[in-house]
């Protein structure tokens, strides 16, 4: 049975990443098979543990899935040796409103599947009160069980020996500490960490954390205080439709924030994905019964989108007859136009009268239920969509008829409705799952 285990923390920024990338390359390199997964919406760490493991990671989330979906995505890890689940923010952190199986906590994936949880405590300008938050930590929920902690950005041995002699008074495990180490910071931008395909030197970051590491964590007593999860046998997979059988998905660094799990749910119904770049200026191909456009960045490659004359065409022409469907960076190359951080406008796709800007910036945060007021590819009108939402570009018009009454994750309707227009539909939200 594989020893498993949540990485999590009291906030966000505090390690829990690079923690789990190093831990998994560190195992990895003693011959272990680990399997990663990422609790929460974030869609941009399952590469770095692909990258770290040589597994594909997914997303398990609680507000958006049900108990059987989440069962049937772990059990991928039933024959690895060690399983990781990637916590998001804090530990208890999620929305107001219960949503499917929870409110998004990695707290309730934790519980759910009873993986022990290893904290990453940042006891920077503090000493023995990082004590009193772990404790804090550790009793806040009953179900939770708490493996110990691994201390990161320590300033000194004094004061890595002030704040174990305190989380050792608590009676909690520490199983290393991390002293300040700026060389295996992972690039950020504005959506969160640089995406893993873009960092030609993603190998050797994860080498250098691995190393570090395993300097100064006891990976055997970590292990050890694993639990010892067997996974269940699962009636129910994906409430998951491919919006056609044969796919035509753009798929480059301007279009890359697409969730695994949605791929592999298409791939298992039979359909067949057919990757294009717009950046390289391809169209979606011919033979493809329905185009999507995923999101990502394209606010960084707009000005070559714009130029990009081969692909606009044949997005255009592919879109006469047959479904084209955008996710936020996509819908927005679907509309007219798009102003990027510079001020700068450039014309998109055109096919939606949608027209956004990055020249004033407003972050759009947080889980997103869609009832479909009309079809779009893969779901009927009246379908509960649910997904997440993210990005920081302002709407200066949103002309077509909505696709859906959008509300976010307490229940309040939103303004980002999507668009629908001809065979173009298009949303803000990343799709995560529909409503059994």
């Amino acid at each position: 049975m594989p020893a498993s285990l949540v990485i999590s923390a009291p906030a966000s920024g505090v390690g829990k990443t690079t923690l789990t990338l190093a831990l998994a390359r560190a195992w990895r390199k003693r011959g272990l098979n680990v399997q990663c997964f990422k609790s929460g919406p974030d869609y941009i760490d399952p590469a770095f543990h692909a990258a770290a493991t040589e597994r594909a990671s997914v997303n398990v989330d609680s507000w958006a899935m049900d108990r059987s979906t989440i069962a049937h995505l772990v059990s991928r890890g039933g024959d690895a040796d060690v399983v990781l689940a990637e916590g998001s923010m804090g530990l208890f952190d999620g929305v107001a409103a219960r949503g499917v199986s929870g409110t998004g906590a990695t707290a309730d994936i934790a519980e759910m599947l009873g993986w022990p949880v290893v904290l990453v405590i940042d006891p920077s300008g503090q000493a023995q009160t990082a004590a009193a938050i772990a404790a804090g930590l550790r009793d806040y929920r009953a179900g939770v069980r708490l493996a110990g902690v691994v201390l990161n950005r320590v300033a000194s041995p004094r004061h890595e020996d002030l704040v174990r002699r305190a989380l050792k008074e608590a009676g909690i495990k520490v199983f290393g500490a991390l002293p300040r180490h700026a060389e295996i910071s992972l690039p950020k931008r504005h959506l969160g960490l640089v995406q893993a395909e873009e960092q030609a030197e993603i190998g050797e970051l994860i080498d250098e954390a691995a190393r570090f590491v395993a300097e100064h964590v006891d990976l055997d007593a970590v292990l050890h205080a694993a639990g010892q999860w067997s996974p269940q046998a699962v009636a129910n997979g994906l409430n998951v439709r491919p919006p056609g059988q044969r796919i035509a998905l753009a798929r480059d660094a301007a279009f890359s924030f697409v969730y695994p799990h949605m791929l592999e749910a298409w791939r298992a119904a039979g359909a067949e994905i057919a990757p294009f770049s717009p950046l390289a200026d391809e169209a979606p191909d011919a033979s493809a019964d329905v185009c999507w456009l995923p999101g990502g960045y394209p606010e960084l490659h707009a000005g070559k989108i714009a130029a990009n004359a081969r692909f606009r065409s044949g997005l255009r022409a592919f879109a006469e007859t047959r479904p084209v469907h955008g996710e936020c960076g996509g819908y927005m190359v679907l509309g007219t136009g798009l102003t990027d951080a510079d001020g700068i406008s450039h014309e998109m796709a055109g096919l939606l009268g949608l027209e956004t800007s990055f020249a004033k910036r407003r972050m759009h945060l947080g889980y997103r239920l869609a009832e479909l007021a009309a079809p779009m590819p893969g779901h009927q009108p009246g379908a509960r969509l649910r997904g997440h939402e993210f990005h920081y570009s302002t709407i200066l018009a949103q002309p077509d008829t909505p696709l859906a009454v959008v509300h976010d994750a307490t229940g309040t309707v939103i303004a980002e409705t999507g668009s629908r227009r001809g065979h173009a539909t298009g949303t803000f939200f990343h799709l995560i799952a529909e409503d059994r």
